[in-house]
């Protein structure tokens, strides 16, 4: 296959609103040694795209500053030393920049092949928001079958991948929402109460629900406002794992004495910073674990919205507004 000289991206000359974003064109990636170069196809729409976009997460060094980090399409190159994927094959990955391109530059130790039956608009909702689940909720957290899990944003990309995994795996889900219609789709995808955050508190609900025992894991992206009613939502033992602060990075008040007294663990990561062997190992459980239950189809991306490539911005201003349940896609001028 012969390729371009020149792809079509979404270019971001200054930080600021999702206006800002413009089609360019511009050279192929030049792929490092262990990479593949994707023909993309489609691309997922993740907060942290919001973010880099407003100039509050600029990319690590040697990352691609084009937004994106979850691509899928076709291998169309291989770089040096890339294993695992020929000519031709169709895959998904996360990204570590560059996927709002016609063309991206992905190692191939983050790549997966589709699963089964899968499109690209479905396999593009597929990595960020599950390798971000499977690295927190199951490797850091280490969530167990029987357990709890209180997820917050039960809505979002992650909310409902959370919810399918977690439900698929054996745990029980409680998750936080913020309208009617999110909690019906959230009890809708395996949570046993869905907790209106607007209308109830979801500390007294989960004691409530476990008979004041709280949950094993919650899965927090609010941050600062919520760590005082997480503190108490867990019970001996439980785990916090903190993937974001929507809500704030600072604690004004909060009983911290359950820490020591319950044993409580409080984590947090991001995925972005890990290193090439980290984001490998989650692929290799992604593998083993998430992708056949994708395949019997016990678990599936929830897509709010597909939007063509040069519609990026509205995407944007969707995932800033809020509404949507699920993921946001776009496809690009390869897609069939």
């Amino acid at each position: 296959m012969s390729l371009p000289v020149e792809m079509t991206f979404i270019d971001l000359p200054s930080p600021g609103g999702a206006e800002n974003m413009v089609l360019s064109k511009g050279p192929l990636p030049t792929l490092k040694p262990g990479d593949i170069l994707v023909r993309v196809e489609a691309a997922g729409i993740n907060r942290p795209d919001v973010l880099q976009r407003k100039g509050d997460y600029p990319p690590p060094p040697g990352a691609s500053p084009i937004l994106g980090l979850e691509v899928a399409g076709e291998v169309v190159a291989l770089g040096e030393g890339a294993q695992g994927f020929s000519i031709g094959d169709k895959v998904c990955a996360l990204a570590n920049g560059g996927g709002y391109a016609e063309y991206a530059a992905v190692p191939a130790t983050q790549a997966l092949g589709w699963p089964k039956g899968y499109d690209a608009v479905k396999a593009a909702a597929l990595p960020e928001t599950f390798f971000t689940v499977w690295a927190n909720v199951f490797d850091m957290a280490g969530l167990k079958t029987g357990e709890t899990i209180l997820i917050h944003g039960g809505s979002s990309g992650i909310g409902t991948t959370a919810i399918q995994l977690a439900k698929a795996l054996g745990a029980e889900v409680f998750v936080t929402a913020g309208s009617t219609e999110k909690c019906w789709a959230c009890e809708a995808l395996g949570a046993k109460r869905a907790i209106n955050y607007r209308d109830e508190d979801f500390k007294s609900v989960v004691l409530e629900e476990t008979g004041g025992r709280g949950v094993d894991v919650i899965l927090d992206m609010v941050g600062g406002r919520y760590f005082d009613r997480n503190i108490g939502s867990l019970a001996k033992d439980g785990r916090l794992s903190i993937i974001a602060f929507l809500g704030g990075t600072r604690v004004e008040a909060a009983n911290i004495a359950p820490i020591l007294s319950k044993r409580l663990h409080v984590m947090g990561s991001a995925l972005r910073p890990r290193t090439a062997a980290e984001k490998q190992a989650i692929r290799d459980g992604l593998l083993a674990t998430a992708w056949p239950l994708l395949e019997a189809g016990k678990v599936a991306p929830v897509i709010h919205a597909v939007l063509p490539f040069e519609r990026v911005a509205d995407g944007h201003r969707m995932m800033e507004e809020g509404d949507h349940i699920g993921k946001i896609v776009v496809t690009t001028r390869n897609s069939s």
